[in-house]
């Protein structure tokens, strides 16, 4: 057997520049490069690797281990899961700095492969810079942590580890079902240690991403219990955009008529203004889909994870003969509500649907009812759109500034705060990548750096990063890696010197918007109700190498958007919005709890409304 000596670090590098994946017929590199940042940990293994085949595997340099994790998983996001970007990190801080989005990417399904540094495997060397001491074992660093939030975790003791770990970790990766992050923990000297590796590991590899069908039997079921069915409602999840399945969506409830309500990562499965798409469903969704939501006998959820979001904390379904058909690639989604699980592939099962209900269409009554919710939220849209507030503008008409300018190839993007909640309401999707948001980890911070990732992607579209001044303080440093690498972003910064999401939700649960505001601390109260903070939101962003561009009226920001749109480098926008002006939920329902006892009236009796609300709540057994 021929065999090439290289440290394992090379290694690694080399097999990594040989993987692929392919889907019905197309064939893409899985890694598109490596991100990292570089301390005693990594910079003579992986860093040196790197440097030694720079001609022909990218590495993108990065300010923050954090935010590279969230670029990656918004590539992967952005890349249908076809293809994605390494990580690496020191030891210690680098590497935990990586945990939140390494959380971020397996609870999204994501797939990203991570390489943090580790601790002397000799244990000659011991205590090094960085390294958590255990006395209980010595086989342990604080890369333990991401043991459970991992799909898949080793430490390579040995370099000849590696040829049985690498096409594990890249059996995960292209797994549609068990994707999400994969760490490979490296001791810093076993990085660096050279091994005459075999040379049939850096041949190229091509993973065959299937479609699969469902079965038989369960699908003939599901196609009488859908014929049957007087108010079916489809829910469409991010699996039906994974899936390149939306053009056969849209064929399905043409044909049958059943409406469709879209969850956060499946926005965009059908236009906006498509007859049966109804808009957002569950905790932030339009009236029209939570009221036939509610009143269905039949759900048919495709490719999503029924999150407390979707069900609206499982108060949903009250039709007391509710069936559910889940369509999902992982037989785990498959199988919640005590559905009907056809564990496939979106694009196929939804083919064969089409051919088999030829004969199957709602009744006109249905149908009618479908039209006046669509109608009627389309007029709620402009009204929140056009509300003309004064003197600080609404969020909303932020939102429906940036929609009306933005193209139906460009992609928004956000995670946090209010504007998530409001985006899924309220953005009028067009393309079925125009809408980014991650939701499912709702992570502060992940906007600028997963709009990098996004542009990354799809260079051809502009990306509109939709960012709170909360989430922006958190994580903006990659606005110096968009300009470095020269993938402009166009960042709408909205401030309204809080935390309003929070502060609502507060208020709903009677503690008043305590701590939710950016305020002084008063120094005869001692509480937070001093004068706002002197924060200077576009004086940092300029500090970053970003164009800058302030606006104070719905009308500037028109004029704005069109410079960012013109200027050659990131531009951020910034404009302050009203705080207390929000967008109204529609016939839902969200479970926090309320505290049981309390002397503070408003809790009392917000715990009154919670008790009442949460009667709704059901099992589905």
């Amino acid at each position: 057997m021929k065999s090439r000596k290289l440290t394992m670090g090379q290694a690694i590098v080399q097999f990594l520049t040989q993987q692929y994946v392919e889907r019905d017929g197309e064939e893409t590199a899985f890694f598109a490069g490596m991100f990292g940042i570089f301390g005693h940990g990594n910079v003579a293994g992986i860093g040196q690797a790197l440097h030694q085949y720079s001609d022909s595997f990218r590495f993108f340099q990065t300010r923050n281990e954090q935010s590279m994790v969230h670029t990656a998983a918004a590539y992967a996001k952005m890349s249908n899961r076809l293809s994605t970007i390494a990580c690496t990190s020191s030891i210690g801080p680098g590497a935990t700095n990586m945990l939140t989005a390494a959380a971020g990417a397996t609870i999204n399904r994501l797939p990203v492969l991570l390489f943090p540094g580790d601790i002397f495997s000799t244990r000659l060397v011991a205590p090094v810079l960085q390294q958590l001491e255990s006395p209980n074992s010595q086989d342990i660093s604080v890369n333990d942590c991401f043991k459970p939030i991992s799909r898949y975790w080793d430490r390579i003791n040995r370099p000849e580890q590696i040829i049985t770990a690498l096409p594990e970790a890249m059996r995960v990766l292209t797994s549609q079902v068990d994707t999400g992050t994969v760490t490979l923990a490296l001791p810093q000297d076993v990085q660096a240690e050279a091994y005459p590796y075999p040379e049939q590991l850096f041949e190229k590899r091509v993973y065959t991403i299937g479609r699969p069908r469902p079965d038989t039997k369960l699908l003939n079921t599901a196609i009488e219990w859908i014929s049957k069915s007087k108010k079916p409602i489809i829910i469409a999840g991010g699996g039906v955009i994974y899936s390149d399945a939306t053009e056969h969506l849209a064929k399905l409830v043409e044909k049958t008529g059943i409406p469709v309500g879209e969850t956060f990562a499946g926005k965009g499965s059908l236009n906006y203004d498509h007859p049966n798409n109804l808009g957002s469903i569950g905790a932030t969704g339009t009236p029209g889909a939570n009221i036939l939501a509610r009143e269905a006998d039949l759900v048919i959820a495709i490719g999503t994870r029924l999150s407390d979001f979707t069900t609206a904390s499982k108060t949903a379904f009250q039709n007391p003969d509710v069936r559910f058909i889940n369509i999902n690639i992982a037989e785990f989604d498959a199988a919640k509500h005590s559905a009907l699980p056809l564990v496939a592939d979106a694009q196929v099962t939804l083919t064969e649907l089409i051919d088999a209900l030829e004969n199957y269409k709602v009744d006109r009554n249905y149908t009618d009812r479908i039209s006046i919710f669509k109608e009627e939220w389309e007029e709620e849209v402009e009204r929140l759109y056009r509300i003309n507030h004064h003197p600080l503008p609404a969020q909303s008409e932020v939102i429906g500034v940036v929609n009306d300018f933005s193209r139906p190839e460009d992609v928004v993007v956000c995670a946090a705060g209010s504007l998530p909640g409001d985006l899924h309401k309220l953005w009028r999707t067009r393309n079925p990548k125009q809408f980014h948001l991650e939701y499912g980890y709702s992570c502060m911070g992940y906007e600028i750096a997963g709009g990098l990732g996004i542009k990354m992607a799809d260079p051809t579209r502009d990306v509109y990063v939709l960012v709170g001044d909360g989430s922006y303080l958190m994580l903006a440093q990659e606005i110096i890696t968009s300009i470095q690498e020269d993938y402009k972003l166009i960042i709408v910064l909205i401030n309204n010197n809080g935390h309003s999401s929070i502060g609502g939700l507060s208020r709903a649960t009677g503690a008043e918007g305590f701590a939710t505001r950016f305020r002084y601390r008063d120094p005869d109260s001692g509480e937070l109700h001093g004068d706002f903070l002197p924060v200077d939101l576009a004086a940092n962003a300029k500090s970053l190498g970003a164009n800058v561009i302030e606006t104070t009226t719905v009308q500037s920001l028109k004029s704005a958007l069109q410079e960012a749109r013109d200027a050659e480098t990131t531009t951020v926008v910034t404009i302050d919005v009203d705080y207390d002006v929000g967008v109204p939920q529609y016939e839902s329902w969200w479970d926090v709890p309320v505290a049981e006892v309390s002397d503070v009236d408003s809790a009392k009796e917000a715990y009154e409304e919670y008790i009442v609300a949460k009667q709704k709540e059901r099992y589905f057994l």
